[in-house]
């Protein structure tokens, strides 16, 4: 081995001031020289320094780390998950006993939704006697008036959301979306109210198509209520005209609504007219079919206040498809959906939904739910309706 001379210790003056020291003889060395002999060479301080500056001097391991992030957890929404799964799978009394051991743990407006959600389970399931125990605990811990029992839960949301179909455009046979909007309502619901005051034309084709979507709704004991009588009974007087016999459907659908109004002698005098007129015999008058006449607020309010057609849920829905939902939404922009009267919803439906109501959300069309029980607005967050539509919940 080549011989190296002694190392010297740098004087203490030198290391207080920061200059370097000879390390071998008199003469001072430049930053950049080497430190040793030349079998063995090493990068001055500065060189070294400025290569660790640099960022591709680091190379990161191509090795999994031994750990994993984890997203924090809210613990309410984990336990209303679950909760709304099992009763979304039939699983009644794992619910109740998740909720009721969640109600225990969770006294504050955080965990109030779990309290709701026990609410709807006694309620649907007919358990009066514990639905009342926890009225009372919740008025202690929320001080507020809690949920009130309802007997019939289904029938006393449901009735009072009657649907109303708003006939958009004119009462002709060429407004195809009008009236498949009419003929879907009626084929989903027992009672409809049909609003014809926003009909600012009319022609007999489109007359008769209306007479026979009411035909068929009273052979399947359906009944349809018609608001907005004298403004049509105007537009029809205007085609109607003795001795022409023109427009036929303007006729029947003009005694149609005498015999709705119970005007029994306009009635009987269209009808010699149209007996006349047109050499048949005109239609008989039904004494029990006069129908009551429409509540005055309904049939006055501006067209834009009107309820429009809602899309109605009901029961207990078990893979259910939704097949006509997305004919229904064609026509109806923002598009109602009312689960007021559904008691579960299994998973699958649930799904079923989200793919029709996606594409619903594509065309721009608003869509909302509303009033489904707390369980099933659960479940409608966990598998991400609440992405493509609003859930207005019912009030206490």
């Amino acid at each position: 081995m080549i011989s190296r001379p002694a190392a010297i210790p740098r004087p203490k003056e030198d290391q207080r001031l920061g200059t370097v020291a000879p390390l071998v003889g008199n003469g001072p060395i430049s930053p950049s020289s080497e430190l040793v002999g030349s079998d063995l060479t090493y990068p001055s301080a500065i060189a070294s320094e400025s290569k660790a500056a640099e960022p591709s001097a680091f190379e990161f391991s191509e090795t999994a780390p031994e750990f994993q992030i984890e997203a924090e957890v809210d613990p309410v929404d984990a336990e209303a998950e679950e909760a709304a799964m099992l009763y979304a799978n039939g699983q009644d009394s794992a619910v109740r006993a998740l909720l009721e051991q969640s109600t225990r743990s969770y006294r504050s407006a955080k965990g109030e939704r779990l309290w709701l959600m026990l609410f709807d389970l006694y309620r649907l399931s007919g358990q009066k006697a514990p639905f009342e125990a926890l009225e009372v605990e919740y008025a202690e811990f929320f001080e507020k008036s809690p949920p009130i029992w309802r007997d019939a839960a289904v029938s006393s949301v449901s009735s009072p959301a009657m649907p109303t179909v708003l006939f958009k455009g004119d009462l002709v046979a060429d407004n195809v979306a009008a009236f498949d909007a009419v003929r879907v309502a009626v084929e989903r619901n027992p009672h409809v109210r049909l609003d014809l005051s926003n009909v600012r034309g009319v022609d007999g084709a489109g007359c008769e198509r209306l007479l026979d979507l009411l035909l068929k709704a009273r052979r399947s004991k359906r009944q349809v209520e018609l608001l907005g009588r004298d403004q049509v009974g105007m537009l029809l007087d205007r085609r109607i005209v003795a001795g022409q016999a023109s427009d036929k459907g303007c006729w029947l659908l003009k005694l149609e609504i005498c015999q709705l109004r119970g005007q029994l002698a306009a009635f009987e005098e269209l009808a010699i007219d149209y007996a006349v007129t047109f050499e048949i015999s005109p239609p008989s008058w039904e004494a029990d079919r006069v129908a009551n006449p429409g509540p005055a607020p309904l049939v006055l309010a501006p067209v834009d206040h009107l309820q429009e057609e809602t899309y109605f849920l009901r029961g207990d829905l078990k893979a259910a498809r939704f097949s006509d939902l997305l004919a229904y939404a064609k026509t109806n922009d923002p598009v109602l959906i009312d689960c007021a009267a559904v008691t579960r919803m299994d998973f699958l439906s649930a799904g079923a939904l989200l793919n029709v109501l996606t594409i619903v959300k594509r065309t721009g069309r608003q869509v909302v739910f509303r009033h489904p029980n707390y369980l099933l607005a659960e479940l409608f967050r966990v598998v991400g309706l609440k992405n493509v539509a609003d859930i207005v919940l019912p009030r206490n």
